[in-house]
């Protein structure tokens, strides 16, 4: 395990991941900041920009920036795969021992770094950097608490409660979904098949510099979806749940016919309660048909090795590096 004695020493090298997306105007900005943070925490870093199919000028900024920090890689995607899609491809390309995967908007300020590093340095595997205070909409708080909820029941540890874009982990973590494949990606959760040594600390949080964030409450809600049918079987145990709960209100609702009838001598008279009793059965069936559907569609595109990603153009000097 590589370590750092102190807060003055430096790791080998650094490799941090950035998806970018509609944020050609933030990005000279973003390599400005961790050019000038960088050099004081690694003898040598990268920085891998990976453009996913963005609709703005960004792959054209990445490739004006390229020539003048030589410790920049840039991927351009094949179309748009998704924030954890892109993730999982850079991570993938990443060279050093220690891998920071943050947001392009400036949100996850490259100062903050540092906090990540040394906590990472005292025995944890992966490390989030918790914001002190999100700065979306009530909307996207909503939808980033359903999916960290999702995320929790996954892994069944706390640590998910605080997970967020801004990680730093180790390289050996990655070796244990190198060879995943499939369109579904979560990034946290592929995490959790390499160790379970977590950590967080708290950073400060800013507000998008410009533009609104790709991430919408349907995507989120959407991701969260996709993580609890795509890596858990919680749904599935759900639907058992709901399934013998109703069979036992239906045994109740027969207890209750056969009682009424022998003490009263009559049936339970009334269209209005047999209609109901059907259309609460055929829900509770319905329902568990469509998360068994949900698991069946994801067999079904795993079964067509659909990739996670595919990479149209890379832009990189040769055996890029930064030294200091």
């Amino acid at each position: 395990m590589t370590t750092i004695p102190t807060d003055a020493s430096r790791w080998p090298g650094i490799s941090v991941v950035v998806p970018v997306y509609r944020s050609e105007a933030i990005l000279p900005e973003l390599v400005q900041r961790l050019a000038q943070t960088l050099p004081s925490l690694a003898q040598e870093y990268e920085l891998i920009l990976v453009n996913d199919s963005s609709p703005d000028l960004s792959w054209d900024v990445i490739r004006h920036l390229q020539p003048q920090f030589s410790w920049i890689r840039g991927i351009n995607l094949m179309r748009n795969y998704g924030q954890h899609n892109a993730l999982l491809c850079g991570i993938r390309a990443a060279r050093y021992e220690v891998i920071i995967t943050m947001d392009d908007d400036l949100q996850h300020p490259p100062e903050e770094i540092p906090k990540l590093l040394r906590s990472l340095a005292s025995g944890y595997d992966v490390v989030y950097g918790t914001p002190e205070q999100e700065q979306h909409g009530l909307g996207r708080d909503l939808a980033s608490l359903a999916t960290k909820i999702a995320l929790r029941n996954i892994v069944g540890a706390e640590i998910a409660r605080q997970v967020s874009a801004f990680r730093a982990f180790r390289r050996q973590v990655v070796n244990a979904f190198r060879q995943y494949e499939g369109s579904f990606v979560s990034v946290d959760v592929l995490l959790t098949w390499g160790t379970n040594r977590f950590g967080a600390v708290i950073v400060h949080h800013k507000a998008r510099k410009q533009g609104a964030s790709g991430y919408t409450f349907r995507k989120l809600a959407t991701h969260a979806l996709n993580m609890m049918t795509g890596f858990s079987t919680v749904p599935l145990q759900f639907a058992s749940v709901v399934g013998f709960c109703f069979t036992l209100f239906g045994v109740g609702v027969l207890f209750y016919v056969v009682i009424r009838y022998f003490l009263s001598g009559s049936a339970v008279p009334g269209f209005p309660f047999l209609a109901s009793i059907i259309a609460i059965f055929s829900g509770a069936q319905l329902f568990a048909l469509g998360i068994i559907g949900e698991y069946l569609a994801r067999m079904h595109f795993r079964m067509m090795d659909r990739p996670s990603y595919a990479i149209r153009e890379v832009v990189a000097t040769p055996e890029s590096k930064g030294t200091t």
